[in-house]
């Protein structure tokens, strides 16, 4: 009897350390992967800010002609600081509603998505085995207490 559970000992004792070992590797395996993510985000983000760069000077250049050109037209209406006023006040306006609606997609932006899916599915997966390992070691625990009566 005492044989039996010296074996379970060891069974467990291995079943524990192949456990502790492949939670390490898949710690080690989300990090590696947060890392990727990061970096990839990172990447394809900085292409597009030096691309939207690269083309701001001309958008402004050619926004500021259109504006003037607004203004001269409308001075026939208005005298010409009513004009400017006006193109200026409409421009005050668009601007801050295209800058509140970027700030609340910016908002939702949800960064690293993927890897946190993987995480809580790496979270329930071990869960659920901890949860079957100390079943398993209550029934041994079981088995061996009614064996020793």
């Amino acid at each position: 009897m005492g044989l039996g559970s010296e074996q379970t000992e060891r069974g467990l004792a291995a079943v524990v350390g192949r456990m502790a070992d492949g939670v390490s590797r898949l710690v080690s395996q989300h990090l590696a992967l947060a890392r990727m993510e990061l970096e990839e985000d990172a990447r394809v983000m900085g292409g597009n800010v030096a691309r939207i760069a690269a083309f701001v000077p001309f958008v402004l250049v050619g926004y500021f002609f259109l504006c003037a050109a607004l203004a001269l037209f409308l001075a026939r209406w208005l005298d010409f600081a009513g004009a400017f006023a006006l193109v200026g006040g409409v421009n005050l306006v668009g601007g801050g509603a295209g800058i509140a609606l970027a700030a609340s997609r910016l908002k939702s932006l949800r960064p690293m998505d993927e890897t946190k899916e993987e995480l809580n599915r790496s979270v329930a997966v071990l869960s659920s085995a901890q949860l079957q390992a100390r079943q398993a070691q209550s029934v041994t625990v079981t088995r061996e207490a009614s064996h020793g009566r």
